[in-house]
């Protein structure tokens, strides 16, 4: 047997609990993980919180998206994006159903190799956040030598946004509460404060203009304040403020009505980043972690808002 955290019914963290399953044998194409760690995302949130609906039949939902570990079996025909899967690798697993587990069964195709210098906390809450950022960045064009606008720079996000648009040459202004704006010079970015006088703060630190922006946490001020910056609306993007930027003209990304998926972008970038996180050239920041039975506890501390870099669960 082995443990799983599942949503009982539609609402808040307390609705979350931790059941037992039996995890079957990998069939042609799978492997099985033990899960060493796994990352937290606003996006399961939404799962159970009803955003997508409140399905009775859906019910106990199984939750989580992405998780690292090792293998402990393989089916047949068990190929990843960087070849055959083995009993014994160590492997970050996305797209991860129901990754909120001490063991999973997933398609071999999700399989990529951990780089051996990350933490099994940093290698679980590697990739939703990793492949969202360099859609964002592919879809603003972002060029060398230009300057970039990202909101909500502190979040999983944007802390992977701002270290690739620095590594692509970029001249990067992020917005984020004062108390984390070290952190981001300390990435390479310019921090500015949101708030009040927001297009005025980014004016001044950046009298070149800007190029293009990126919005990450959906936001009224991050939409209007990236439209009046940037002349051409086909350089801002929003992964969260679809309403406001359908209104506007920007380009909506993610699992969105009417957004851009980005599906061929996203599978790509997998392996750019597990490299970029091999060789140094990218940070995962982790803002703490939570035993798998203290899920709802995770989740309280993500929907703040003010947590800075991954939430991982370790079962």
């Amino acid at each position: 047997m082995s443990e799983a955290v599942v949503a009982s019914a539609y609402g808040g963290p307390e609705v979350l609990s931790v059941i037992d399953e039996v995890v079957p044998e990998p069939g042609p194409g799978q492997v099985r993980i033990d899960v060493r760690a796994a990352g937290v995302n606003p996006f399961d949130h939404k799962v159970y919180s009803g955003a997508f609906g409140t399905d009775p039949a859906k019910l106990p939902l199984r939750l989580g998206v992405e998780a690292a570990g090792v293998v402990t079996a393989v089916g047949t025909r068990a190929n990843g994006p960087s070849g055959p899967v083995a009993v014994g690798d160590e492997v970050i697993v996305y797209p991860a159903a129901g990754a909120y587990a001490a063991e999973l069964v997933v398609p071999a195709a999700s399989v990529v190799p951990k780089p051996a210098g990350l933490s099994w906390e940093e290698a679980g809450g590697l990739m939703p956040a990793g492949v969202t950022a360099v859609h964002v960045l592919e879809a603003i064009g972002l060029r060398k030598d230009e300057t970039v606008l990202i909101h909500g720079a502190a979040g999983g996000v944007g802390l992977v946004a701002v270290q690739w648009a620095v590594a692509r040459g970029a001249t990067v202004v992020a917005t984020a509460s004062s108390p984390k704006h070290d952190l981001l010079r300390d990435l390479g970015a310019i921090p500015v404060a949101y708030g009040a006088g927001l297009a005025d703060r980014v004016r001044a630190v950046a009298p070149q203009g800007v190029d293009a922006a990126a919005d990450l946490v959906g936001t009224d001020e991050a939409v209007d304040v990236s439209v009046e910056l940037v002349a051409d609306r086909s350089r801002i993007a929003t992964i969260a403020g679809f309403a406001r930027g359908a209104q506007a003209g920007i380009k909506l990304l993610g699992g969105a009505p009417g957004a851009d998926p980005g599906t061929d972008i996203r599978e790509a970038a997998r392996l750019q980043l597990v490299e970029a996180a091999a060789d140094g050239r990218l940070r995962v920041l982790i803002a703490g972690s939570h035993p798998l039975r203290e899920a709802a506890a995770a989740h309280r501390q993500i929907m703040t808002g003010r947590t800075t870099g991954k939430i991982v669960l370790v079962p």
